[in-house]
């Protein structure tokens, strides 16, 4: 898959508390509403004891340094929301960090086509979470991770073939969008779900109704096959899947959302955790996304 290149460098100057937009938007607020509960406590203080404001700018001066902090308190990042459900019982964790470093088993994106070659970056950029793979799971054998998703998909029928001459590099069989091949063994399996297309010019691209269907998929194969274990993921379809129809907010809401819908019709595992990378994070509102994932434990409560 080939890059779009990088997103839009947050703005110099800003520290690296402020960097995202509702950073700023907490803190400003925060302060603003510090500063008048400051200011009402010293002006109340100042009529009640007149002799004890005798220093007029250094009172003024505290003032705004105490508000200061206690906006930046207010706008620091929160790294991680927890959200237990007992109809079904299970935990949604949202959380940052490295999505190969976690325990168990690990979703990954892949295309229709199922590509992993990495050499020379075009196809699959190895910087990619399918590149990530080869690289930390499979050690860079790009033989044995072919070989088990050709055993994976030996029951599944391509729905297309691209010739030599319209797709020269890559693979060229294509599979259904929606297709989940489960890799390794347990309690380390890979649930490899085509969620998006991979052009003959070796760009990938996807849509709403594509991730939506993968999902529902994946839920599928990991209630086959995962024995209701740990199940780690990345925010799939942020990266090189060019699904621009939605932001990361909204993107991760979509994944919550099919996630516990599909589990009050069946149980798909008792962890679920979403792990966003640093670069990511910045542009999630979390504590938004905690209240989504309250809201939707006590839509899960009524609905059973």
């Amino acid at each position: 898959m080939r890059l779009t290149g990088p997103r839009p460098s947050p703005r110099p100057g800003w520290p690296r508390l402020l960097r995202s937009w509702r950073e700023r938007r907490v803190f400003a607020g925060s302060v603003l509403a510090a500063f008048g509960g400051v200011s009402a406590v010293v002006q109340f203080a100042g009529q009640l004891f007149p002799g004890a404001v005798s220093r007029p700018g250094l009172v003024l001066a505290g003032s705004v340094a105490l508000c200061l902090a206690w906006g930046l308190v207010r706008a620091r990042p929160q790294a991680a929301v927890r959200q237990e459900f007992t109809r079904p019982g299970m935990t949604v964790v949202v959380e940052e960090g490295d999505l190969f470093e976690q325990p168990g088993q690990l979703v990954v994106g892949f295309t229709d086509t199922f590509d992993t070659v990495v050499d020379d970056g075009v196809v699959i950029n190895d910087a990619s979470v399918q590149g990530q793979l080869l690289a930390r799971r499979y050690a860079g054998d790009a033989r044995r991770l072919d070989a088990e998703l050709a055993a994976a998909l030996a029951g599944v029928t391509p729905v297309a073939w691209e010739s030599a001459r319209d797709k020269p590099r890559g693979k060229r069989a294509r599979y259904p969008v929606g297709t989940v091949a489960v890799l390794g063994t347990r309690p380390d399996l890979v649930f490899a779900v085509a969620y998006s297309r991979m052009g003959n010019d070796c760009v990938a691209s996807s849509k709403v109704q594509d991730l939506w269907l993968g999902l529902d998929r994946l839920w599928d194969a990991v209630h086959r096959h995962g024995q209701l274990e740990r199940l780690t993921m990345p925010l799939t379809g942020a990266g090189l899947a060019r699904l621009h129809d939605l932001d990361e907010d909204s993107l991760l809401r979509l994944i919550l959302l099919s996630f516990v819908v599909h589990s009050w019709e069946r149980p798909v595992c008792r962890e679920l955790h979403v792990v966003v990378r640093p670069g990511e994070l910045g542009r999630i509102d979390l504590p938004e996304t905690g209240a989504f994932l309250a809201s939707l434990a006590a839509g899960a409560r009524r609905h059973v």
